[in-house]
């Protein structure tokens, strides 16, 4: 066996220098990234195989790993996903020969921080290794920025909303370009806020770009910019979004709409990292984290010729998908009662309330525009009702919908509900229309999740929630 712990430094060292672990089997890589690592004042421990790694990993704490992708008793992979799985606040980066993406995707999926290609730039390691020590610890629970963003975009405790929450925090640990897909309203940009802002980016800028609202004839000056007098009109030094978000995330929201032209130039800066400003000989560096979105489905755009396979490799590293809010009603009176009282606070007025058939109106429909449209929804409401209870004839949905006949047979009567607090009375109404609905298609799930307009998934996940078995409804 060969383990080499803390070579580099010496025992008197403050317990407090980072401490980080090398896995290569390569004595030149070993000595390069321990006297660069150690320059930096830290301290290194090494290993040559994954056994000897998983050891010294298990005896003391390390604050970043870096392992080669080839070991010899196995790959650098397997480390990553032991890493993941016993030191979730390890941040882990791989080492790829001969810029090998398909690795570097593998590792990054797996979860990843980074990658370095070889041969190893010394300067790209010293960023890598400034990043992941500046990743914030894991906090015991998802904490974004503000309340307000909390209410928004964590609110919930579905199983869809669990999930989300969760793959937030593992995307917010990497460096990979991720990409959000879901429905218009769903909350892509808000996704990537809070992935920024759990990153070790979540100092420095965040910009955002709507892909869709600039004119082709400005996209080369507006994302990589312009030196003064470059062209007519150009009276001053410009950045752009690339430069503006130098260190930071690049939010591409509409990613789908830039037209192939400048899906060509966006190709070339994300995978030389460099831009060059219109008017100017010298290309800059950049290091942006690109995170990019559209409601429209990105493989098909590709199979039609509309987006680059290329760019989409590029982009699509990790997807992060938005549930549908139909797909997580359960959590629609939270969500609904959040967005209601941060209206009241911006309007100036007493907080109010939604009344039980409100609610039940609320939960039944099938929000085409998801949480904005809720948002308008209640806004709406608001403006034209001066009361601090709200019903359902105040809210007035743009259509009847199908909540009219489901309302029918799932609201139980008043007196009934009357003694109920709003969860069980909510409980009540969510369990009389899945017990009929399955009655209805004799017990055929599939068909009774179709009638309920939820997926077969989340109608399992109701089912063991409210504690229905396949004879508690016979």
């Amino acid at each position: 066996m060969s383990i080499d712990s803390g070579r580099i430094g010496n025992s008197d060292r403050k317990t407090a220098s980072p401490h980080i672990l090398i896995v290569d089997d390569e004595p030149d890589i070993i000595e390069l990234l321990e006297l660069t690592i150690a320059r930096m004042g830290m301290d290194v421990s090494s290993a040559k195989c994954v056994r000897d790694a998983k050891q010294l990993l298990q005896s003391r704490q390390f604050q970043l790993c870096l392992t080669d992708m080839r070991l010899p008793d196995g790959e650098g992979l397997e480390l990553v996903q032991y890493i993941a799985q016993h030191c979730a606040d390890l941040p882990v980066a791989v080492i790829t020969a001969h810029g090998t993406t398909e690795n570097a995707v593998a590792a990054l999926k797996a979860g990843a921080f980074d990658y370095l290609p070889k041969p190893v730039s010394l300067k790209q390691l010293r960023e890598l290794v400034k990043s992941a020590l500046n990743l914030p610890p894991i906090p015991p629970e998802p904490v974004s920025q503000t309340q307000q963003q909390r209410q928004r975009a964590l609110l919930g405790e579905s199983e869809p909303m669990r999930q989300l929450r969760a793959t937030i925090d593992k995307l917010s640990r990497s460096q990979a370009p991720v990409y959000i897909s879901g429905e218009s309203g769903s909350g892509k940009e808000l996704a990537a806020r809070m992935i920024h802002e759990r990153s070790a980016r979540y100092k420095q800028p965040f910009v955002a770009v709507n892909c869709g609202a600039i004119p082709e004839n400005l996209m080369e000056s507006e994302f990589f910019g312009y030196k003064k007098g470059a062209f007519t009109g150009a009276d001053k030094d410009h950045d752009g979004f690339f430069l503006t978000a130098d260190r930071g995330t690049l939010f591409l929201d509409e990613v789908a709409d830039l037209p192939l032209t400048m899906q060509v130039k966006l190709l070339r800066v994300i995978q030389e990292k460099q831009v060059r400003r219109i008017g100017e000989i010298q290309e800059k560096s950049v290091d942006v984290r690109i995170i990019s979105a559209t409601h429209k489905k990105l493989n098909h755009c590709v199979e039609t010729g509309q987006f680059r396979q290329d760019l989409y490799y590029r982009l699509n590293v990790i997807e992060l998908n938005m549930p549908a809010l139909r797909e997580m009603r359960e959590d629609i009176p939270l969500i609904a009662q959040a967005v209601l009282a941060k209206l009241c606070r911006e309007a100036g007025r007493p907080e109010c309330n939604l009344k039980n058939d409100a609610l039940a109106i609320l939960m039944n429909y099938d929000y085409p525009g998801n949480v904005r449209e809720l948002e308008n929804i209640l806004e709406r409401t608001l403006a034209l009702c001066f009361d601090s209870e709200i019903g359902k004839d105040e809210l007035q949905l743009p259509h009847k919908a199908r909540v009219t006949q489901e309302i029918s047979f799932t609201m139980p009567s008043v007196d009934s509900g009357a003694n109920l607090a709003l969860q069980d009375y909510l409980d009540k109404l969510e369990k009389d229309s899945i017990v009929k609905a399955l009655n209805e298609s004799r017990y055929n799930r599939t068909k009774a999740a179709k009638t309920l307009g939820i997926t077969v998934r989340s109608l399992r996940y109701r089912m063991e929630r409210l504690g229905l078995n396949d004879r508690a409804y016979s």
